[in-house]
Formats: structure tokens, C-alpha cells, sequence
């Protein structure tokens, strides 16, 4: 009876080994499958943003697509997406060596430069270090660093020391504030990356004191008890007081719009890298569960416009926030451990997945020369509905890049 039952265990013992080693199999094939089909995407999207560099002139900012017309939108520098352009550009040479997107980048940099003193936005952080930030980056030289800290000054000078945040938008009838208003909207985590690497090039903690206050404040204020986000709160600025939770591009003041918790995931895992403060990964870890099992997350993962859309599940999808959220998780993913690790990079490897399929990858010289289908800006006013996006090309490209070096460089 003990040699059976001995036996019977060893037989056990080997099936238990022999399972996790076909799992191990699995998913190594799995994922040289997925690392072959992004070098692919890489190369494809490359010579997609060849093509569409011969729709535009230097200043001439690609913005959206219109199928039914067959033209492109365009904006100028000032435009909020303006560096998603040269800074998907950056991104792909860095990967695939372009000389005419080499050219392409050069001008379009040359262009921006102007908005380095740009008072008037928030959104510098998007338009001056996903394009400058990456050259910088990838080339260090003075003129870029320059360019960098003048654009952190500018960003700098919309901080408001009674509200501790930083003033998004002015305030106007379409976004309901008043005069003495502070609108901060979730969008403006995505802007604080620039302030830190301020602090760190100058060694003046003034820009990284801003961003953590700034990231306390939309903390306290901005998230509900479930870690969904509203989109823009108001601020009484004489007295810091949050006067109303409201949207303008969600379904409605209290849905979860859903690129507002894509801005919120990646901002808070910003955070806590630049930081290492346990709060803002307990924060980033917070909204990515809210995200990830929300009920009305599609299979795919690529998430509804707005997870409370009034026709789910006919409602529109968003690739943009897919891409944002992807690379967002795969992030978050390193500095996490165990089930929730291997959720998050399950996840968005399955975003990655589903946005690299025919439904929302373009072909060569479609789509404009866009690399993304399917992404919505702006349902309320109805803009940018159901068509490409740069910024929605310029995260999924940094995705696809993430993906590759945590499985390549092990």
C-alpha cells in the first residue's frame, strides 16, 4: 500500500510539473507570437506615419480623419495634441530608423518651439514633453532642455497656492465657471511628468512640489468612493473649496468617461514613479481595479466611450483610452507583485491584442495615415467622433514599445 500510494504521488508530483511547464510554454509562445506581431505593427506604422507626413506641411499639426470626406483635420501649435505628432514620430524612429521622418520630426519641432511660452494652456505637458521630452530623451542636448524648462516655467505660472492645483482651463460659460473659479480637470494629471523632470534637471524642488500638490488635491477631490474620477471640479480660488463635480465629455456630471480614468491611471503611476510615495500606487492600483472590473469592460478590453454610455452595448468604443490605459498597466505592472501583477499585465495585453487586430489597426495608406480606427474625442459636442486620433496613435505606439522592452531585456 505505501509503494502505491508513493507511486500515486510521484505520478501527481510530475503531472503538477508537467502542467507548469506546458503553462510556462504557453505562455512564452504566447508572447513571441505578440512580440512578432508588434515588430510587424511597428514597421507598418513607420511607413503609415511616412505616408501621412506627405498630407502636411510644418505647421500643419495632423488631428483627426473623415472618412466620408476623405481629408484630413489639421490644427496648428497651439492646438492641446500638437506634440502627440512629432512624438509618435520620435517613438517609431527610435524603434525602425526613418530619414524622412527624421526630417519630418526636425521641422515639426522647430515649429512647436513657439509654444514653450504658452501661458494660456495646461496642456503643455502633452504638447511640449511627449514631443520635446522624448527628443530630449532620446538625444540630450541643450536647445532641447531649454525648450523644456521654459515650458515647465509656463506650466508653472497656471499654479494657484490657495487651491494647490493648477488652473486647467480658463473660466468660460461652456465650462461653468465664474470669475474667481479654479476648473481643474482630470486630464491635467498628464501634464505634472514635465514638472518633475524640471525639478530634476535644475534642482529646483519648486516644480515638483507643485505637481505633488497638484496630485493631492485632484486625489481628494476628484475620485469618488468606487476610484472613478469625474472629469472637471471647480474650485473657489480665495478659498481652495471644491464648489462643483462636473463633466464635459462624459455621458453625464457623475458617469465614468472613460479616457478621464485612462488620464487618471497613467497620472497616479507617473506619480508614484517619480516619487516612490506608497499613496499614489495604492491610488494608481485603485483605479486600475475600478477599470479592469467594471462590469460593463467588454471581454476585449477595449473599454466603451463611457463605462455609464447610455446604450451600452451599442455604445462606441474608445481606442484612445484603450491605448492610454494599456500602456498605463503595463507600467503599473512592474511596480506591482503577484495576482495583481499578472492581472494587469494580462490585461493589457489583451488591449494590445485586440487593438493590433484588423477592427482598429489600419492598413497601409488608410485611415489617412493614421495608425488607429475607432477612437472618440468629444460625444457631447459631437467631435471627433468614432475616427483616429494622435494622441490615441502616440500611446499605443509607447505601448507597443513597453510590451517589447519588459519581455526582451529578462
Amino acid at each position: 500500500m505505501k509503494k502505491l500510494f508513493l507511486g500515486i504521488c510521484m505520478v501527481a508530483v510530475f503531472m503538477s510539473c508537467d502542467k507548469k511547464t506546458t503553462d510556462k510554454t504557453a505562455k512564452a509562445t504566447d508572447t513571441d507570437m505578440l512580440l512578432q506581431k508588434i515588430d510587424t505593427a511597428l514597421l507598418q506604422a513607420t511607413k503609415q506615419y511616412e505616408f501621412l507626413a506627405e498630407q502636411v506641411k510644418p505647421g500643419q499639426y495632423p488631428k483627426t480623419y473623415h472618412k466620408d470626406k476623405d481629408t484630413l483635420e489639421i490644427s496648428d501649435s497651439g492646438w492641446w495634441c500638437s506634440g502627440f505628432y512629432p512624438g509618435t514620430m520620435l517613438y517609431l524612429m527610435e524603434e525602425n530608423q526613418s530619414e524622412k521622418l527624421g526630417a519630418e520630426t526636425k521641422a515639426f519641432l522647430t515649429d512647436l518651439q513657439r509654444e514653450q511660452f504658452n501661458t494660456t494652456t495646461h496642456d503643455l505637458g502633452f504638447m511640449m514633453f511627449c514631443s520635446y521630452g522624448n527628443a530630449e530623451r532620446i538625444q540630450p542636448n541643450e536647445s532641447y532642455e531649454t525648450v523644456l524648462m521654459n515650458s515647465a516655467k509656463s506650466l508653472a505660472s497656471r499654479y494657484n497656492d490657495t487651491v494647490k492645483a493648477i488652473r486647467s482651463w480658463d473660466s468660460a460659460p461652456w465650462n461653468k465657471a465664474g470669475e474667481d473659479d479654479l476648473v481643474v480637470i482630470i486630464d491635467n494629471m498628464m501634464n505634472l511628468e514635465l514638472l518633475f523632470w524640471a525639478t530634476e534637471h535644475s534642482k529646483d524642488s519648486t516644480y515638483y512640489n507643485i505637481a505633488m500638490n497638484h496630485a493631492n488635491t485632484t486625489m481628494n477631490n476628484h475620485f469618488r468612493p468606487d476610484y472613478s474620477s469625474y472629469h472637471e471640479v471647480i474650485y473657489d480660488e480665495h478659498t481652495g473649496k471644491a464648489k462643483a463635480h462636473l463633466t464635459n465629455q462624459g455621458a453625464a456630471d457623475a458617469s465614468a468617461w472613460a479616457r478621464g480614468q485612462a488620464w487618471g491611471l497613467y497620472g497616479y503611476t507617473v506619480m508614484y514613479r517619480a516619487t516612490k510615495d506608497e499613496a499614489y500606487l495604492k491610488m494608481a492600483t485603485h483605479i486600475a481595479d475600478f477599470i479592469l472590473q467594471h462590469p460593463n469592460m467588454p471581454a476585449d478590453k477595449v473599454p466603451y466611450w463611457d463605462f455609464n454610455a447610455p446604450n451600452i452595448p451599442n455604445a462606441l468604443r474608445d481606442s484612445s483610452a484603450a491605448a492610454v490605459m494599456a500602456s498605463a498597466l503595463l507600467e503599473l505592472s512592474t511596480y506591482t507583485e503577484g495576482a495583481q501583477k499578472d492581472e494587469y499585465l494580462a490585461s493589457a495585453t489583451t488591449m494590445l491584442e485586440t487593438l493590433l487586430s484588423p477592427e482598429y489597426f489600419a492598413t497601409l495608406g488608410e485611415n489617412g495615415g493614421f495608425i488607429l480606427k475607432h477612437g472618440v474625442g468629444n460625444m457631447p459636442n459631437y467631435t471627433e467622433i468614432d475616427t483616429p486620433l494622435t494622441y490615441g496613435d502616440y500611446y499605443l505606439v509607447e505601448a507597443l514599445l513597453r510590451y517589447k522592452k519588459l519581455n526582451t531585456t529578462k
